[in-house]
């Protein structure tokens, strides 16, 4: 494993971003797009990931990093939730429905074995 110095050099956090530029992608091409409160809201959630993988990662601190990739998994959560919803109301079509369900599914993954990771090891700075 690569020496990690700062939170850019995070694998997770990395496609945490390329999640949120393939969503905000999606909100401004679909029929999401006239729909502001639910695409702000997904937005947010999407972008919630990669700034508690952020934040966390800038205390240098185990304890509190992980209780922040907490947080990250918890917006991953919502943010499948609501892709669903909006897929059930046709605001998102199944092709889309299905890639974003995979890649926030793949993240959360990627958060859980993180925090197993750093369970059993010494602090990452």
């Amino acid at each position: 494993m690569a020496k990690i110095e700062t939170f850019e050099d995070l694998e997770i956090w990395n496609e945490a971003i390329d999640l949120y530029v393939e969503v905000y992608s999606k909100c401004e091409n679909s029929s999401l797009k006239n729909d502001f409160s639910a695409k702000d809201q997904l937005k947010r959630a999407t972008l919630s990931i990669s700034n508690n993988i952020a934040e966390g990662f800038e205390y240098e601190n185990n304890l509190q990093f992980m209780r922040f990739l907490r947080y990250s998994k918890g917006s991953a959560g919502e943010v499948r939730s609501m892709i669903h919803a909006f897929y059930r109301t046709k605001q998102i079509d199944e092709a889309t429905h299905k890639k974003l369900i995979e890649d926030v599914i793949l993240i959360s993954k990627s958060i859980k074995n993180f925090l197993k990771y750093l369970s059993n090891h010494k602090p990452i700075k």
